[in-house]
């Protein structure tokens, strides 16, 4: 009797008990237009806007700005986007960000990956790899690039939270929140 009690106790527990799935914000493809970069004769490494709109070259950028180089075929970048789509809630208009996609098939992939995790700033894609020489092999890498254009920091593998993005910022390009 008392395992029937116990049996009915948990089923009823677990059965009033609801999880909720958080929401997901749908992304957009944005243009580009509010990057903040300089032009220079010397721009070797320039990339489209994700969305076909005029690109950037690399060395151009100008902060305070994340640059977070991704792959939607890459696990640990989609693990790490939601932070950053935090931290961009929270973050947009002290700090700008803006995404590159890299080794992937075709920029359709790339679409796809910014409108299903909700991404919601700018998206440079690499169509050729030409920025390997920039930024080596692998993803996720973050960049922190000061007003001046210099890389003040640059985070190798996955972020781990939107408060270490936040620490991180405030540490390397001196924007507090």
């Amino acid at each position: 009797m008392k395992k029937i009690v116990i049996l009915l106790a948990g089923l009823l527990l677990t059965s009033c008990s609801t999880s909720v799935a958080p929401v997901a914000q749908i992304g957009i493809v944005t243009d580009c237009a509010d990057i903040n970069s300089v032009s220079s004769a010397n721009s070797a490494a320039v990339l489209q806007c994700l969305d076909g709109s005029a690109g950037v070259a690399i060395a151009d950028l100008r902060g305070p700005l994340i640059v977070n180089v991704w792959g939607s075929w890459c696990g640990p970048c989609k693990e790490e986007i939601p932070y950053f789509v935090d931290f961009y809630r929270s973050a947009k208009g002290s700090v700008a960000m803006l995404g590159i996609a890299v080794e992937e098939a075709n920029a359709q992939d790339a679409k796809d990956f910014v409108v299903t995790q909700g991404i919601t700033w700018p998206n440079l894609f690499d169509k050729t790899g030409i920025t390997r020489s920039t930024f080596g092999m692998g993803v996720p890498v973050t960049w922190f690039i000061d007003q001046t254009g210099a890389v003040v920091y640059k985070k190798v593998g996955p972020v781990n939270s939107a408060a270490e993005l936040r620490d991180l910022t405030t540490k390397y390009l001196k924007v507090s929140f």
